[in-house]
């Protein structure tokens, strides 16, 4: 008997109080682990734009945005919201997922600046400054775009129908 059949049967209110929250924990992570991918993407891309490059930090940070934002939306919809996206890729998702990403740009860029002021009273070097700022910003982006995400793009609808 499986491990999770035995909780079952020994703790059968117990089990189907934590389950759905173990799916929404699960979801989570693997958000997160596509986030990890795409902030990696992004922290590469910023990097390039902003450090090597010199764009304005703003302007860097919504390019290495649009290209995460893209990846990250092919990667969620094939993995971390598959049954609710049947693993399909629409313009109209894509569309909502961007729309919907813009509020964790917001937040992000909004952190960013703010971070970039305080970095230097903690960290001596430029580029130091500017990891710990981008990675306070993605975290305070994380937060938004799973709730959005999970909330708003990918969440179930009902069944019609003409399904």
């Amino acid at each position: 008997m499986a491990v999770i059949e035995q909780l079952r049967f020994r703790f059968p209110r117990a089990v189907a109080a934590v389950e759905p929250r173990l799916a929404f924990m699960r979801k989570a992570v693997s958000f997160g682990l596509v986030g990890l991918v795409n902030t990696l993407l992004d922290f590469g891309m910023f990097w390039l734009f902003a450090w090597k490059l010199a764009l304005p930090l703003v302007a860097a940070n919504m390019c290495s945005w649009s290209i995460a934002v893209s990846c990250s939306y092919v990667m969620n919809s094939m993995f971390t919201f598959a049954v609710e996206s049947g693993r399909r890729l629409s313009w109209r998702s894509y569309a909502t997922f961007v729309v919907s990403g813009i509020a964790g740009l917001i937040a992000n860029t909004a952190v960013l600046v703010i971070a970039a002021k305080l970095a230097p009273l903690v960290f001596t070097a430029a580029s130091a400054q500017l990891a710990a700022a981008k990675a306070c910003a993605v975290l305070a982006s994380f937060v938004v775009n799973f709730s959005l995400s999970h909330f708003v793009v990918f969440r179930r609808r009902p069944v019609t129908a003409g399904d």
